[in-house]
């Protein structure tokens, strides 16, 4: 795996280590191959210690070199280090075959179980008694350990593999040691592509294990290259309540981005995982082409008589109500954000601006500013405008000669404008906060802070006495009835009134209607009430069709259970919705997981419908600063590095291990063999 030898160890005479320094002959080929290989105790058969592959004794040693040429590239340096080092099993310990596919991601929080704590121990550098002032040589470093670190930290940071060739980067890599040899771009871009596909399969078969219905979020973004780009998310809610979600894939959309060729793409990625059958949901990001994709495989999954909805992403609708806003006070927004930048980059500005603060009595305010361009930077730039105009103005006459000639204190027109839409504007800032601090963002409880944002809405539209707010009410009630008219159905009703803390009670009354109600409970006894529940699917096992009259009396007993069951979950439902919501604060998932026992049948419905997703990406990604380098990494990544480096990077993140051809590398094991006080410096004597 490595390009270099380990360094000489200081105060080492010839290269053989025998009497008289007579050389030490050369090691053969075969020697070298047996070296990591180890005899079973029944004599038949040799292990790899790397992997602990299997062969017959009589297997020609070629083939054993095959095996680590194919499997294990670079391990002739280790062959110093393993042969006669008792430590060569937890050398190879940290590269850990991986023979079953790894369990999905996040867990129920239990104790785990601790894995064996394994230190490498690397040979320290012998050194004479010297001063403490004299500098010590650097240890060996396994280049090859460390090209792997280097490739974590490419993916982590969403940098392509070109970035090993920055001259910079190398000459700062040479000078921590000589002896460096990075990888060069075209090994790391086929390494990475392995990984990709190694971990695309453990991806593959975590979601064969998935026993409920899946939902899946769809994002486009288009790159630097001008390459439209699609991303596929999967969500559901695994047997402990634990909500699970995973990136399945990164796809480039060619040629004209049509609802045609999203359709196509989709279905591909949907195929591949072969999920394609179990999908209930589709929440887009409000594309006119991913409407028409989603409206295409509605119909073509509702032939197969298999449910399925799609709904536009909530946080994206709230993004363009907010901007309808905005858009009256831009030049306000350029010009605090403006000044927001050039009091951040200089410390005695700030110093200043809080002065101002503390004398006008403006408040205590946290420095420096956040001056993103989302919507939570733009709420800040109104907030300091409104709430220290006096500190603001105070600074900017103070630093004239920073902000020039241009006249960047605000007029009381300006100034009166940013005042009322601030107020105006606050529940929705408060509205998004909650959003994004929210631990699941279910369809219900999406819904219920959206209808509080509709009702500012219409109550705007309809009082306001001002020709500015009217406008923008107007804009913004258009936006509110598309998006109604869109995700208002019986699957989101469902959903809704599936968690615990919406019910029936704080529904939106658009979509609350005895005729949503009606079909949900049939929906339920028809696909959930059935005592001969296939397993974990949410379906029903249909009755046989076999011809014969043998079994006619036997169908007569289950059609009269099934009759009872039907009532027994009927009963569920109504005992249910009759109880008062939970507390808005409560966590769903745990207020099913508590009362699955007392509703068996309706808690496998809840485990299907909580699972559809209100937004189709994290809120906090657009309305805070976090989405900021995400949208840059996304815009500058190459068609080369795009869809690898984002899939590795969000599975490793949903806890999938680094897998390289079916072997994990331990990342934390690597570290400590670097940092191993044997591995960093000899003992020095004063």
């Amino acid at each position: 795996m490595a390009d270099m030898a380990p360094l000489p160890v200081a105060g080492d005479g010839m290269e053989g280590g025998g009497v008289g320094g007579k050389p030490k002959k050369k090691k053969t080929m075969k020697s070298l191959y047996l070296t990591f290989f180890e005899t079973a105790p029944d004599g038949k058969s040799r292990a790899c210690t790397l992997c602990g592959k299997s062969y017959c004794l009589t297997t020609a040693t070629g083939n054993l070199g095959k095996h680590l040429n194919n499997r294990h590239p670079g391990y002739d340096q280790l062959a110093d280090q393993l042969q006669g080092d008792p430590t060569q099993s937890t050398i190879a310990s940290m590269f850990v075959r991986n023979k079953k596919p790894h369990p999905p991601m996040r867990a129920r929080p239990h104790a785990q179980p601790q894995q064996p704590q394994v230190q490498v121990q690397v040979q320290a550098q012998a050194q004479p008694k010297v001063l403490r002032a004299q500098p010590k040589p650097k240890p060996a470093v396994d280049v090859d350990y460390v090209n792997w670190l280097l490739l974590r930290w490419l993916i982590s940071s969403s940098f392509p593999p070109s970035a090993l060739e920055d001259s910079t980067f190398a000459d700062s890599c040479r000078y921590l040691n000589p002896s460096v040899r990075l990888w060069p771009k075209e090994k790391a871009q086929e390494i990475t592509l392995q990984v990709f596909k190694s971990m695309k399969e453990d991806v593959k078969a975590s979601l064969q294990r998935v026993r409920s219905r899946l939902s899946i979020a769809l994002d486009f973004w288009t790159s630097y290259e001008q390459i439209v780009y699609l991303s596929v998310k999967c969500q559901w809610i695994d047997e402990s309540w634990v909500s699970q979600k995973v990136l399945l894939d990164v796809c480039q959309i060619r040629y004209q981005c049509t609802g045609a060729e999203v359709l196509r793409v989709l279905l591909t990625v949907l195929r591949e995982f072969n999920i394609d059958l179990k999908i209930l949901a589709c929440t887009h990001n409000n594309n006119q082409h991913a409407i028409q994709a989603c409206h295409e495989l509605r119909r073509e999954l509702e032939s197969r008589k298999l449910p399925f909805c799609y709904i536009p992403c909530a946080a994206r609708t709230l993004e363009i109500i907010i901007e309808d806003g905005l858009k009256h006070v831009k030049s306000v927004l350029y010009k605090t954000r403006a000044f927001i930048l050039e009091t951040n980059s200089s410390q005695e500005m700030m110093e200043d601006f809080k002065h101002w603060a503390e004398v006008y009595q403006e408040g205590s305010w946290k420095l420096p500013f956040d001056h993103s361009i989302t919507w939570n930077g733009n709420y800040n730039m109104l907030d300091v405008v409104k709430k220290a105009p006096n500190a603001m103005d105070n600074t900017i006459k103070k630093f004239e000669d920073i902000f020039g000639p241009r006249d960047w204190v605000l007029s009381a027109e300006e100034k009166s404008v940013v005042n009322s839409l601030h107020s105006y504007l606050e529940p929705f800032y408060k509205t998004t906060t909650n959003l994004c601090t929210c631990k699941l963002p279910t369809v219900g409880l999406v819904f219920f802070f959206m209808d509080h944002v509709f009702e500012l809405i219409n109550i705007c539209h309809n009082s306001s006495h001002q020709k500015l707010f009217e406008n923008i009410a107007r804009d913004m009630s258009k936006t509110a009835l598309d998006f109604t008219s869109q995700a208002y159905n019986i699957y989101t009703f469902t959903a809704a009134i599936l968690d615990p803390r919406i019910k029936g009670e704080l529904i939106p009354d658009a979509l609350n209607s005895p005729s949503n109600l009606e079909d949900a409970r049939d929906h339920f006894v028809r696909d959930y009430s059935s005592i001969f529940q296939a397993a974990g699917n949410g379906y029903s096992i249909q009755d046989s069709a076999d011809d014969g009259g043998a079994f006619s009396f036997a169908e007569e007993i289950i059609r009269k259970r099934r009759r009872v069951s039907m009532s027994t979950a009927a009963d569920e439902l109504t005992q249910y919705l009759a109880e008062p919501p939970a507390p808005i604060s409560t966590d769903a998932l745990e207020w099913w997981r508590g009362h699955s026992s007392r509703y068996p049948r309706l808690s496998l419905m809840a485990r299907d419908f909580l699972a559809i997703q209100g937004t189709s990406l994290d809120p906090e990604e657009l309305f805070t600063s976090k989405g900021d380098s995400i949208h840059k990494q996304q815009y500058c990544l190459p068609l080369s590095s795009m869809q690898a480096t984002m899939c590795i990077k969000s599975w490793m993140q949903s806890g999938y291990q680094f897998n390289f051809q079916s072997t994990i590398i331990d990342f934390e094991r690597l570290i400590e063999s670097a940092t191993a006080p044997d591995a960093v410096d000899g003992l020095v004597s004063s």
